[in-house]
Formats: C-alpha cells, structure tokens, sequence
C-alpha cells in the first residue's frame, strides 16, 4: 500500500462516491457492462475491503433516479453509508466564493457571445445555399452555451454535496467530474482517479493493512 495515505476514522481510508462512478461509461466499465454489474461487482469488492464508503443523500437519490437500482438499494446501503454533509456547520474558504463568483460572471459574459453569435447566424438561415437550418442552429446554440456555462463547474446542489461531504470527513474524493474534481483540490480535499477505482479495491483486499497517518 502507497506510503502517505490517511482515513479519518483511524488508519481507516474513507471515499466519499460520485454518481459518475457508475453512470460515466469509461469508468464503469472497469467493474461492468450496464449499471447494475458495474455497482453489483463494486459492492463485492468494498464489502472485503476495511474502506468506509460514503455518498451524500441528494446523490443517492440522483443515482437511483437515473438508473432504477432499488433492487440493489439493500446491498448498497449496507456497504455504502449515505448521508448529508453538515452544512451549517462546515466553513468554507471565503476566497473560494470569490474565486466561484469571478468565474460565473466571466462564463456568463461569454454565454452572451455565443448567443449574440448565433443570433447573426440565424438572421442569415435561408438566405444562401450555405446556410444551416434553424433546428440545426439552436441544436448548436444549446450545446456551445452548456458548454460554456456549466462544462468544469459546480453546477448542482448534488456536486456541493459531494465536496462538502469530503470536506467534513477528510475523505478521498473518487469521482470523473472534472469540474468537480478541479475544486476540490483548489480547497484541499483528496482526490482519486475514479478510471483506477477498481484497482485500488483489489490493492486494499491484498494488503488488508491500515493506512499509515501522515506527519501532522
């Protein structure tokens, strides 16, 4: 086991999970084809693990939502502790919002130029054989304005959650947002590639051995 891991339960090591875990195809695969083998081969390998595995509920309830898995909700409440951060409690960096607030205007600066853009661009719809239709237009216009106001942000309740949570516990974040995963590390949490998760699962069933404490 890699020298300078921590939990905060002890020597426990503790993650806190991301829906992207099982819903972002390029890291579920590594424990399945479809939804249900990904989360079903995931809770057999934590249940042989000392990890302490945690996802807050707003999240929860997001991942069941989407992918329907109350048949494996019993199993997955048993290995994996679902709850909320302590919101009124926690402190956050002020800087953080600052930072937050900063980016916001500036994405939504450019939200307006890509607007603005496809305005002119649908002024000229019809008027040359060149031109693209109005669907294929606002088709375009949706896709470049999610992509700027919402691609590398936190853009959900359930995304603060899941760092806030982290925060709380002093846990390792595991998720494939890398939005997400880009704020987290600018306020300290620990981050694990979710892509190498499986990996990690099989390493802590071999060693069964406590995470050394890092030097305060």
């Amino acid at each position: 086991m890699p020298a300078g891991w921590e939990g905060p339960l002890g020597h426990r090591p503790s993650f806190v999970l991301d829906t992207s875990l099982f819903t972002n195809p390029e890291v579920a695969s590594q424990f399945g084809d479809d939804t249900d083998e990904a989360v079903t081969n995931f809770l057999a390998l934590a249940k042989q693990t000392s990890a302490a595995f945690y996802m807050p509920t707003s999240v929860y309830e997001e991942l069941r939502l989407i992918k329907g898995l109350e048949a494996l909700a019993p199993e997955f409440e048993s290995v994996v502790q679902i709850r909320s951060p302590r919101k009124y409690t926690l402190q956050v960096p002020g800087a953080l919002l600052y930072e937050l607030m900063e980016e916001l205007r500036h994405r939504i600066d450019h939200g307006l130029r890509v607007a603005e853009e496809h305005t002119k661009l649908a002024g000229q719809t019809g008027s040359s054989d060149t031109s693209i239709g109005l669907d294929q237009l606002i088709s375009r216009l949706r896709e470049r304005y999610r992509e700027t106001l919402r691609r590398g942000i936190l853009d959900s309740k359930e995304d603060v959650d899941v760092l806030l949570l982290a925060l709380e516990l002093d846990a390792f974040l595991v998720s494939a947002d890398k939005g997400m995963c880009r704020w987290a590390d600018k306020i300290g949490i620990k981050l694990f590639n979710a892509k190498h998760f499986r990996y990690l699962l099989r390493s802590l069933i071999k060693t069964q051995e406590p995470f050394p404490q890092v030097a305060q």
